[in-house]
């Protein structure tokens, strides 16, 4: 315990030397303008930014990442009430509450509300990554290349089907992104796979060119034939958080918080299903279920801190199996390989202290994004009146210069723009992007494990399947998937309501 306050302490030391704190209040800035215009997303800002901290100390650049993370979950909240069109898909639930709000001439409040929210759920997934990580990471250890193998295969599965909409489409979205994974020479033998005698797609499709050009472009080009969007709100009453709130809905505090720590920490989920989960748990055991949709403070506050303790939720599994919890974290994970750093069951060994210098990041950009949330509410009104036909030519103009900066080579772009346009035909097609964006990460991580687990069993796949914690992970994926096929759903539902009935006869 001592010694996790002392690295805690550390982190906190690192962070505030040289000036390296400064960061956090341009980048969390950055993350809740990106958040609070709609069309840009978290994932698209990490991505963008990603390719600009090449240059930076990996610990600066991963807080300018994670306080752009954290700054556009919440900023996506400013839209949301004010607009009625959530700034991140994260927001979406607060838009039922949060805009009727306003239009009671409550929006300061709403926003004062939503501020609160947001950062008692970032605070309190930072103390359970603080708490969970080391423990989970010593668990981690155990694995070897047979369960990551499955982990990585879980976590594309979970992703796929509980993404929202059709779970086949979730799946062929995943497995698309695994694909675009194996694309390049394999680990083993530097054999190349799919390069049809390209030197270029030998080499591989860069992870960050595809994840711009998914995020990226695609909005960009969504946004191109989308609406124009209007502010309908531009008086704003204090917006200085009520304490009576606070302590009306503490119980709602504490279970949004631990229920978007929990689906923050499952692979591929994300902050919006944290957001409606948490809303929903929220309507179902309240006193005031009849305002929720029509100005409930409670649902707002339900929803605001559930999406935003999924952030640090979502960080727990890339520190501990390398496995994202959510598409920003996907990139995020992204973000520390190419800075060399390497996340994973090995890191509480190597570098333990990192664990708890993301804790103190996270809590550091948690008190910037509090600061701006009480002093910058005119200023962001302003932000969100900039045109989208104006904005998104300069997103594209980032989207190419960040693809091409990476390796300076002219090929990235056009991986960036093939990425793009498939990921706006998917997105048109109604397939999930989660999905998508879990494969490409986890492919390289599935892809190794799999061709190293093989050559430990000399070409013998029983180990898969045999191992203890391989067979209980294998179980599950199996489950899950034979659980997301409509007919096997109906049976399971007959099943138990037959077993319940039983239960209550006999009793």
């Amino acid at each position: 315990m001592l010694d996790a306050l002392g690295m805690l302490g550390a982190g906190f030391g690192h962070a505030f030397q040289g000036g390296v704190v400064l960061h956090a209040f341009w980048a969390t800035l950055v993350g809740i303008i990106i958040g609070a215009l709609p069309g840009l997303t978290a994932t698209m800002g990490v991505a963008l930014l990603t390719t600009l901290t090449f240059s930076m100390a990996h610990s600066t650049a991963i807080l300018v990442l994670i306080c752009v993370y954290v700054g556009a979950i919440y900023g996506g909240s400013r839209s949301a009430i004010l607009l009625n069109i959530p700034g991140t898909p994260a927001s979406a639930a607060s838009t039922l509450d949060g805009f009727p709000l306003a239009r009671q001439g409550l929006a300061g409040r709403a926003m004062g509300i939503s501020t609160t929210g947001s950062w008692m759920g970032t605070l309190f997934g930072a103390l359970c990554l603080a708490v969970l990580a080391p423990a989970v990471g010593e668990f981690a250890l155990g694995f070897q290349s047979y369960e990551m193998f499955w982990v990585a295969m879980f976590g594309i599965v979970i992703a796929g089907s509980l993404s929202g909409g059709d779970p086949l489409k979730g799946y062929i979205a995943g497995f698309l992104g695994l694909f675009v994974a194996t694309v390049g020479q394999e680990a083993n033998h530097a054999y190349p796979r799919f390069a049809f005698g390209s030197t270029d797609l030998a080499g591989g499709l860069g992870l960050l060119p595809v994840l711009v050009g998914v995020f990226g472009v695609a909005e960009v080009l969504n946004s191109m034939r989308g609406p124009a969007v209007q502010a309908v709100a531009s008086k704003i009453d204090s917006i200085l958080p009520r304490p009576s709130d606070v302590l009306r809905y503490w119980r709602t505090i504490f279970r949004s918080g631990a229920i978007g720590t929990f689906i923050g920490a499952m692979p591929g989920l994300g902050e919006d299903i944290a957001a409606w989960t948490s809303y929903a748990a929220a309507k179902r055991v309240s006193a005031e279920r009849e305002k929720f949709g029509k100005g409930s403070v409670e649902g707002l506050m339900a929803a605001e801190t559930g999406e935003s303790a999924c952030v640090p939720g979502a960080i727990i599994p890339v520190l501990t199996l390398a496995v994202p919890g959510s598409a920003p974290a996907a990139v995020l994970m992204a973000a520390m390989m190419i800075h060399g750093l390497n996340p994973g069951p090995m890191l509480a060994i190597s570098s333990p202290e990192f664990i708890y210098q993301i804790v103190a990041m996270l809590i550091i950009a948690d008190m910037v994004k509090l600061f701006y949330g009480l002093v910058l509410v005119r200023p962001l009104l302003w932000v969100l009146l900039i045109p989208r036909e104006r904005l998104m030519p300069v997103v594209f103009v980032l989207c190419t210069v960040g693809a091409f900066a990476i390796t300076s080579r002219l090929f990235d772009i056009w991986v960036m723009l093939g990425a793009g346009l498939v990921g706006f035909v998917l997105r048109e097609l109604r397939f999930p992007m989660a999905p998508l964006v879990l494969g490409i990460v986890l492919g390289d991580l599935l892809d190794k494990n799999l061709l190293r687990g093989l050559v430990l069993s000399n070409g013998d796949i029983t180990p898969f399947f045999t191992r203890p914690i391989s067979a209980v992970l294998a179980a599950v994926t199996l489950l899950t998937l034979l659980l997301s096929i409509p007919a096997v759903q109906a049976g399971w539902g007959r099943g138990r309501q037959a077993l319940q009935r039983r239960l209550r006869r006999a009793g």
